[in-house]
């Protein structure tokens, strides 16, 4: 008899793709299980195409009317990946078994208020799979996945000729602005390379690829705020390169297993979200022994100091000297 089984995770493009192994290793480890995935409306594209998920649930604006729903499905067991009091709300009203994800928010708070590193070694993606220990599901060491539906397939073919034979994905985006490195930082690389660039992000990141564009170059591909989710995952999927800030698409390309050159500002890999079994080559890219970083676990819209070293400071060479090498 198949059990039922309800994961739970809201927020990000990041995130969820995060809890990918969970729902790969439960699904061909625990043959009984039937897996439904509840999540935010926004995220439902990145979902869709997943072969191991059985059932999406979208939350709309009425959390009550979604748990409705979610009742007729009698769920045998609730994996919180989330755990806020959204998720809380729904396992307390289906009262199903339910094992949720260790945040470790004090650990989190140590660490960017009082510098203090409490924070376990290792990666969220092992702290997710804790919440399925129970069911004797362990980590089968294939990495993060991401699925993309065929109609999102952005064709090589058509893009400029000069690009057909490979380009460095600049993954511009981040939600908070001091998780984005400056237009300037990546002038050397384009300005003195010949290699093809593709820029990539939302709107939010139009103003930074219009600077880099001003600079006329004649290399560089503008897709910022033009596509879907899954068209810049399969930009992406097809780069030679991924420089990224910590943002989703830098997790998109980790689970493609891409070369990654992942640039930290305010946030820090010791959080544990750093690029995930990445392609042999990846870095980590970061100014190290600054006293004021990482200073939160997202963001701010503004340096709280006001200088941004964590980001100004990036030596420019160093993200050229590793694209020649890479490439």
């Amino acid at each position: 008899m198949k059990k039922k089984f309800l994961i739970i995770r809201f927020s990000s493009i990041g995130d969820i793709v995060l809890t990918s192994p969970v729902v790969r290793c439960l699904k061909n480890q625990f043959p009984e299980a039937e897996i439904h995935f509840l999540t935010k409306r926004r995220n439902a594209d990145l979902l869709l195409a997943n072969p191991y998920i059985d059932k999406i649930h979208l939350l709309d604006d009425s959390l009550s009317d979604t748990i409705r729903s979610l009742r007729t499905e009698n769920f045998d067991f609730i994996i919180d990946l989330h755990n806020n009091l959204r998720s809380l709300r729904v396992k307390l009203q289906l009262k199903a078994n339910s094992y949720s994800f260790n945040k470790l928010n004090i650990r989190k708070i140590l660490l960017t208020s009082l510098k203090i590193n409490a924070m376990p070694d290792g990666h969220i993606v092992d702290r997710n799979l804790e919440t399925v220990r129970r069911f004797n599901v362990v980590n089968d060491g294939k990495g993060l996945d991401h699925f993309i539906p065929e109609a999102d397939e952005m064709a090589v073919s058509a893009l400029p000729e000069n690009f057909r034979n490979g380009y460095v994905a600049l993954v511009l985006a981040g939600t908070y602005w001091t998780k984005q490195l400056p237009a300037e930082k990546y002038r050397q690389l384009i300005s003195e390379t010949q290699i093809p660039f593709l820029l990539l992000g939302g709107k939010g990141e139009q103003v930074v690829a219009a600077q880099i564009l001003a600079w006329n170059t004649g290399n560089v591909l503008d897709f910022t705020g033009k596509l879907r989710i899954n068209q810049s995952a399969s930009l992406v999927k097809n780069a030679k390169l991924v420089i990224s800030n910590d943002t989703g698409l830098m997790h998109i390309a980790a689970a493609f297993k891409k070369k990654i050159l992942s640039v930290w500002g305010n946030t820090s890999p010791e959080l544990g979200m750093f690029p995930y079994m990445p392609g042999k080559g990846s870095e980590i890219l970061e100014v190290k022994g600054l006293s004021c970083r990482p200073c939160a676990k997202l963001g701010y819209h503004e340096c709280p100091k006001k200088h941004f070293r964590c980001m100004n400071d990036i030596p420019e060479e160093r993200i050229m000297n590793w694209v020649m090498k890479e490439l």
